[in-house]
């Protein structure tokens, strides 16, 4: 699944942010450097008919003089050759009366271009008094103009053509704009190039969460050498989410198995003694047992029946309940008194089953006295069931490394691995062994309900030897 291509897309979005952002640079830019040399190039035309306007008023001349001295040609040379007709010159000038009239000069009769600017003056004292130039337009082209009085009362004006100007700015105008224009379609190719190289792991993370929604937990999000710190900090956080997700949903499922085999197990193991219940009370009300002996044997039969039926049930609820993390009644244990008296009960039940205690003095935990002495049955009863009643068996207690240590161990025949691996599971149970299967579950969610831990360590015709281990501890702090 592939990231959006259209405008809605964050990487439609980004090229056109950028793209948005350096227009609006050229242009500002434009703007600034065409008000800049508009204005610089205004200031030359402006210096220039200053120039002349302050030679002239500096000179004190007249109309008659300039006539006998030949100003004219000065005048003339100072500025552009006039040119006559219809084309209008770039610099002019002409001499006009306090009214605005034009006035020959050398005996020279006023040119067209003469006459249009006098008229468009108008009246020149508002031009000689002015401080700077002043727009005006002569035949359709745009002038700066301004205007020199004499001593005896004319005036001379002065213009020049600003078309260079306006041609030149336009032409910067143009260039900046393709040049802008360039630089907005590299940058527009540049960004698509990069964004879509930066987005390629946000293409990894959605091809990863579309394969995971199809079922494949295992996927993750694979690693770039391109990507930025951000992009590599979300992947590091999603593969870690993804590793949560995966556990849980495993963890699930096999508490789910376990949930369903645990079900099947129990009603396997209550059914037995149940069926075996209804067929004895089935005989005794079809009035099949007639001899005593008969209904005796049926009854004691029943009554073991429902005595393993109500250990069954005891066990569960008791694996139930360690479930269910329920809250431990703790005090100071001595361990070493319950391993001696699991030990002196073992050779009650079993005189000739040899019996070592590695466990003298008193070795005090916090723990649930209750608990300990299940998990120590348990585990002589694991003993007594599985093994032949002359097999030596060893119990030890001792602290190591801020833990207690309680080991129970046998010489027996052993278990081969792949029991060995399933020997804490509930149900679980060798052969054709008698009880539920349910020991050393129980034994195991005692420890861990203790936060402890308990191995087991066997092997065929070597016997087994089960370690509990204990924090010194309180459990959970």
């Amino acid at each position: 699944m592939a990231l959006p291509r259209g405008l809605h897309s964050l990487r439609a979005q980004l090229t056109l942010a950028n793209v948005a952002l350096l227009a609006v640079g050229v242009i500002a830019a434009t703007a600034v450097s065409l008000m800049g040399t508009g204005h610089y190039l205004l200031g030359q035309i402006d210096t220039h008919l200053m120039r002349s306007r302050d030679s002239l008023g500096e000179s004190h001349l007249t109309l008659h003089q300039l006539d006998n001295l030949g100003a004219t040609a000065v005048l003339r040379e100072g500025l552009v050759p006039q040119l006559d007709g219809s084309a209008t010159p770039d610099d002019t000038f002409a001499m006009v009366d306090g009214h605005g009239t034009v006035l020959e000069v050398a005996g020279l009769r006023p040119t067209r271009a003469q006459r249009a600017l006098a008229a468009a003056v108008g009246d020149p004292a508002p031009f000689a008094a002015a401080p700077e130039p002043r727009d005006l337009t002569l035949n359709g082209a745009a002038y700066r103009a301004t205007a020199s009085r004499l001593d005896d009362g004319t005036y001379v004006l002065f213009a020049s053509s600003t078309d260079a100007l306006d041609n030149g700015i336009h032409k910067a105008l143009k260039l900046d704009l393709t040049v802008g224009g360039l630089l907005l379609a590299l940058l527009a190719f540049l960004t698509m190039f990069q964004v879509r190289r930066r987005m390629r792991p946000l293409e990894d993370m959605v091809e990863t969460s579309s394969a995971i929604a199809e079922g494949d937990l295992t996927r993750r999000v694979p690693s770039r050498r391109e990507t930025s710190l951000e992009v590599e900090q979300l992947r590091l956080a999603l593969n870690s989410m993804l590793h949560q997700v995966e556990s849980a949903y495993r963890t699930r499922e096999r508490s789910a198995a376990q949930l369903r085999r645990f079900v099947a197990d129990a009603s396997h193991e209550l059914r037995t003694p149940l069926s075996a219940i209804r067929g004895y009370l089935q005989l005794y009300d079809r009035g099949i047992l007639t001899d005593p002996d008969e209904r005796k044997r049926a009854w004691e039969r029943m009554n073991g029946e429902v005595d393993r039926m109500g250990r069954l049930v005891d066990e569960l609820l008791t694996l139930a309940r360690l479930d269910q993390r329920p809250e431990l009644r703790l005090r100071n244990v001595d361990v070493s008194r319950l391993v001696r008296d699991a030990a002196e009960d073992l050779r009650a039940q079993q005189p000739d089953r040899p019996v070592t205690v590695s466990a003298s003095g008193a070795l005090l935990v916090r723990a649930d006295e209750s608990g300990l002495r299940q998990v120590l049955g348990n585990l002589v009863a694991n003993v007594r069931a599985h093994t032949p009643p002359d097999v030596p068996v060893r119990l030890d207690a001792r602290r190591s490394d801020g833990t207690v240590r309680l080991t129970v161990a046998d010489e027996g025949p052993g278990l081969p691995e792949e029991d060995a691996a399933r020997m804490f599971d509930r149900f679980f149970r060798t052969g054709s062994s008698a009880g539920s299967g349910l020991g050393l579950a129980i034994v195991q969610g005692v420890i861990e309900a203790h936060c402890g831990d308990v191995t087991a360590t066997t092997a065929p015709d070597e016997g087994l030897t089960v370690t509990v281990v204990l924090p010194a501890g309180v459990p959970g702090d």
